[in-house]
């Protein structure tokens, strides 16, 4: 006797959840000036394709929680979506947290709220009293009067049901394995077989394929196979690298056959000075040869190690080969006081006053927060002018920040 077949289902309730971090880095002032009930919000975000905002109560939002930090989730007027609809209420519930200094969850501070169904118009927000106000200024947790708290925004779907009565898929009969065209490029370049172009680099010969570094560098195209459309002799000739250390030409060339840099490169796994180094040259290549992946990278990598010894050299560097991001990442590294000091202080940086005041001055531009002139804006300008016999004032305002002082103080010293 036959027997029936076997059938199944699946009850399915997906969910959907998101994260938004608020920082408060003035805790004192919002204290002071926002009163019981009172509230800031974060910047919207977004969860479930739905707005949501953070509302922060440093006093509370009544009188019964007048001594805590209060914290709700708040369903923003929908924007033009479709998908969900604008008007459609959404069940969510939260979980706020205080965070410590390495932006953990602090257990003691943390909380879920219930499943609320959040409507416009209706109910769009549900809270939670994170912390009392005294517990956090006795705390590790508030530093320089900066603290910061998560809410994690958790969306639930409507339960459904899912058919389960499929055969499960068979697996494949055919793999396709990924793409190894650089492995193969690579081995290319290790047997040197067909090469027909001999580079000699400070003693050091490479043996490599012109069609190949054609394709990958506009100016090994123009030189490479310029010689040859015009048929004289020099195709012959090896190529003589001028001011490149082999090992950095080595990595290069790995480079242009793989579009990766070679595992073995010298300074991975090393000193960090010997990585920066090594990062520093390549960068310098990457720009000689016009190649901007590569460049790219390099730039990234250098982002890692700027220090007080080395931010100079690297911001020297960036405005040379024209590095945008690295050049802000001295920048941010070098606004504060007690790190802008340190870094003054080195020859590095006495060196780039002199080679380079142009920098300088875009230092100054950098460290104006507000718009208004001031003593310190004046100084510097006529400093620097007289100093260096630059005509363009350094920026149009300054504020009398920390950073410009000590900036102006340090070139004073220098002259």
């Amino acid at each position: 006797m036959a027997s029936e077949p076997r059938s199944a289902s699946a009850i399915v309730g997906a969910s959907v959840t998101g994260h938004h971090v608020l920082h408060v880095e003035s805790y004192s002032p919002t204290k002071e000036e926002l009163p019981t009930g009172k509230f800031i919000s974060s910047c919207p975000f977004r969860v479930g394709g739905r707005s949501w905002s953070m509302l922060y109560y440093p006093n509370g939002h009544d009188s019964g929680h007048a001594d805590s930090i209060v914290v709700f989730l708040q369903l923003d007027a929908s924007d033009a979506s479709d998908d969900p609809p604008a008007a459609a209420p959404v069940r969510a519930r939260a979980r706020f947290s205080l965070l410590d200094q390495d932006s953990k969850l602090v257990p003691s501070h943390t909380g879920t709220t219930g499943l609320t169904e959040f409507s416009l118009p209706g109910r769009s927000l549900i809270g939670f009293a994170l912390i009392r106000r005294d517990l956090l200024e006795k705390s590790q947790h508030l530093r320089d009067d900066c603290f910061k708290i998560s809410c994690d925004v958790i969306i639930h779907r409507e339960l459904r049901t899912e058919d389960r009565n499929s055969s499960p898929r068979a697996p494949p009969l055919v793999a396709v394995p990924p793409p190894d065209l650089n492995r193969h490029l690579g081995d290319l370049l290790a047997a040197e077989h067909d090469a027909d172009v001999t580079f000699q680099v400070a003693g050091e010969t490479f043996r490599a394929h012109r069609c190949i570094l054609a394709a990958r560098s506009s100016v090994f195209k123009a030189q490479l196979l310029g010689a040859m459309r015009e048929g004289t002799s020099s195709r012959e000739a090896p190529v003589r690298v001028a001011d490149m250390d082999p090992r950095v030409f080595r990595a290069l060339l790995a480079f242009l056959y793989t579009d990766a840099l070679p595992d073995d490169l010298p300074g991975q796994g090393e000193e960090e000075e010997a990585a920066a180094a090594m990062a520093q040259h390549l960068l310098v290549a990457a720009d000689r040869y016009d190649l901007k992946r590569l460049k790219l990278i390099c730039e990234e990598k250098l982002c890692k190690h700027i220090d007080t010894g080395s931010v100079a050299t690297i911001l020297a560097l960036a405005e040379q080969h024209n590095c945008c991001g690295l050049k802000k990442a001295c920048f941010r590294f070098i606004s504060s006081p007690s790190t802008l000091n340190d870094a003054l202080a080195t020859d590095g940086f006495q060196h780039l006053a002199r080679s380079c005041p142009s920098l300088l001055q875009e230092l100054l531009s950098n460290t104006c927060t507000l718009k208004q002139t001031s003593y310190w804006y004046r100084v510097s300008t006529v400093f620097i002018n007289q100093l260096y016999h630059v005509k363009e004032p350094v920026c149009s305002a300054i504020a009398e920040t920390p950073v410009v002082v000590a900036l102006v103080e340090r070139l004073l010293w220098w002259s």
